[in-house]
């Protein structure tokens, strides 16, 4: 540890399992926030988009290649000249934007919109006003306000620390809001991020416009090395010169005395409170969705996340995975990475690699940089195809991954997990090229330029092809697969029963579908499974979990917990590793229902079976 002084306090977790460990850690920080089971959809954004027309144009390119689309997101554009709860009259009118909201609610869709904390200097700017005026701005040591350099120019700083903030920042939330309802909340540069170095704003000009740092040839202030909230005696080993290049400087002043150096890293976990509790007034018993660039330990109870500005390259591709397991240990399970990369011109094939993998990513977004070449998916056909496929996957498994997000909720564990979480062995404690979802999906990304074939491990125990259902008797070991590239494997890990509905173009089409229960057995002939529903909105719903098992050709269905009323029933079964089937009888009655026998299957449909009640469903 590096520090300059105070108290150190260690919290030790016993576990003894990697889960345990989680489960222990978030009893401590706080559970991970329930979200709406929309934010579970696909999401497309990108920075740089010139008008809500071009937006709509996106919007309706994804119907017309049939790739699902949950959310449409706008970047800074949106906003006049960049500042907080604006709308550009242009290129963004509120009239053009509620519309757009309107069009996307009526087909199931989503809206989710950009805010940052800066906030532009400018005595006709009305947040900037009634914030100095309530006095709720980050200052200097000398009591003058600390003044940045953010995307509008000039910038003040919310001080979440001083007495007025929250209540200032729910007034123009709610203002915003009243001018266009959106769905979900973005909040971006959160750290917080300052393109200069110290109060660059300070004494100057309250319109004047900077110019950019990435565009000015100034050299970088002088570095007082005297001052050890400025330049602490310890190397800080990052591409920056000083400590506070890029942020609020180390020495600026909150309302309370503290010095940022002493809270700095509780800045976005801060903002992401102020923003929670907000939508959980404006839209009560509603489960927010917001997502966080900083996040602290603990802001699992409050955002989801994502990894920030990421490359498009083969190695963030692959670091991409490690990063969602880091996250998901952090106890913020809900996270992914920017689909094809944020900075850098993407090639085709890395895009349609990386949609194949991002559509396993718990949090599922498409994101890129402005004036870089267009990314959506269906740009290329190749990665149209790879996309559709993928994601086609994600919609069948919504219901899955929804159950594993409630045991995050209940439990604290990662959606997205390595294997090692699952099988201890040193082994596989370094394997950060496939990924489980849950306890009984694994993907198998390929991550490697040209290459179409993919080598994945597999422990011990059967597993077999989510597309054509053939088993592979695992043993520790690697097995090379095929890989063409419009094609990621999946694999189901035998013993498990998973829960699935058929795929639609939103998460809403999804769940007014009937369930289909894959039972992928062991080597031994059993097989549990899980399955939660409520109503993937509020706080107060009812709810109820469903346990599956088989044995001996034998399915159980059994309510555990909960009074929900579950709308939909199971109507078809897709037996993996069972031998041959002629009848079967649900509680002792024959039902008149039609079988198929594959080589890798018994597939049957036609039942009708009440997931409200306990049932015995024999398959003979």
């Amino acid at each position: 540890y590096r520090v300059l002084g105070g108290t150190l306090d260690l919290y030790i977790f016993g576990g003894p399992t990697a889960l345990d460990v989680i489960d222990q850690y978030t009893q401590l920080v706080g559970r991970p926030a329930r979200i709406p089971y929309w934010a579970l959809g696909f999401h497309n954004c990108r920075y740089g988009y010139t008008s809500v027309d071009e937006v709509n144009q996106v919007i309706a390119n994804y119907s017309r290649a049939r790739i699902p689309l949950e959310a449409a997101w706008t970047d800074i554009e949106y906003m006049d000249k960049t500042r907080d709860f604006t709308f550009d009259a242009v290129n963004y009118p509120v009239s053009e934007m509620k519309k757009q909201l309107d069009a996307l609610h009526a087909r199931g869709q989503k809206m989710v919109l950009i805010t940052d904390p800066a906030i532009h200097v400018d005595d006709a700017y009305g947040t900037f006003v009634r914030g100095r005026d309530q006095d709720v701005f980050i200052k200097n040591a000398d009591g003058s306000l600390y003044v940045g350099q953010v995307w509008p120019g000039y910038t003040v700083f919310p001080d979440w620390f001083a007495a007025n903030t929250s209540e200032w920042w729910s007034d123009e939330l709610q203002r915003y809001f009243d001018m266009l309802p959106i769905d979900g909340m973005w909040i971006d540069m959160n750290e917080p991020a300052s393109f200069c170095t110290g109060s660059c704003g300070s004494n100057r000009p309250m319109n004047e416009e900077p110019t950019p740092p990435w565009l000015s040839t100034a050299p970088h202030r002088f570095i007082n090395k005297t001052n050890r909230m400025l330049v602490p005696p310890y190397a800080i080993n990052n591409h920056e010169l000083e400590l506070s290049d890029k942020t609020v400087e180390t020495t600026a002043i909150h309302a309370t005395g503290v010095t940022e150096y002493h809270v700095h890293n509780l800045y976005g976990h801060m903002e992401s409170r102020a923003t929670r509790d907000f939508l959980l007034a404006y839209r009560r018993n509603q489960r927010p969705f917001i997502l966080s660039r900083s996040t602290f330990a603990g802001s699992g109870a409050l955002v989801s996340h994502w990894t920030g500005d990421n490359m498009a390259s083969w190695a963030d591709l692959h670091v991409s995975i490690a990063s969602v397991f880091d996250f998901g240990i952090f106890g913020i399970p809900m996270v992914g990475a920017d689909i094809c990369g944020f900075y850098g011109n993407t090639t085709e094939e890395l895009c349609a690699r990386w949609m194949e993998l991002g559509a396993f990513y718990p949090f599922s977004r498409s994101h890129n940089a402005k004036g870089l070449a267009p990314q959506e998916p269906y740009r290329w056909a190749s990665v149209a195809k790879a996309t559709r496929r993928a994601l086609r996957v994600r919609y069948a498994l919504l219901a899955y991954m929804y159950s594993a997000y409630q045991d995050s909720v209940e439990h604290g564990w990662p959606v997205a997990r390595p294997l090692v979480f699952e099988f201890p062995s040193s082994q596989f404690a370094s394997n950060d090229k496939q990924m489980l979802i849950g306890s009984s999906i694994l993907v198998s990304p390929v991550l490697t330029q040209g290459a179409r074939s993919v080598d994945a491990v597999f422990p011990t125990g059967r597993w077999y092809d989510w597309y054509t259902h053939a088993h592979i008797n695992g043993h520790n070991a690697n097995v090379t697969l095929d890989a063409p590239l419009e094609h990621i494997n999946v694999h189901i890990r035998g013993g498990s029963i998973v829960p699935t509905q058929r795929p639609e173009m939103t998460t809403r089409q999804v769940r007014q579908n009937d369930y289909e229960l894959v039972v992928a057995t062991s080597a031994n002939g059993t097989a549990t499974g899980q399955l939660y529903v409520d109503d993937g909105e509020s706080f107060d719903t009812q709810h109820k979990w469903i346990d599956f098992s088989y044995d001996a050709r034998v399915l159980y269905v059994a309510p555990r917990s909960g009074t929900m009323h579950v709308e939909r029933a199971v109507t078809s079964l897709v037996l993996l590793g069972v031998v041959g089937a002629h009848t079967v009888s649900v509680n002792g009655v024959r039902v008149d229902c039609s079988t198929v026998v594959t080589p890798n299957s018994v597939v049957v449909t036609g039942l009708n079976i009440d997931l409200n009640t306990k049932s015995r469903i024999v398959v003979s």
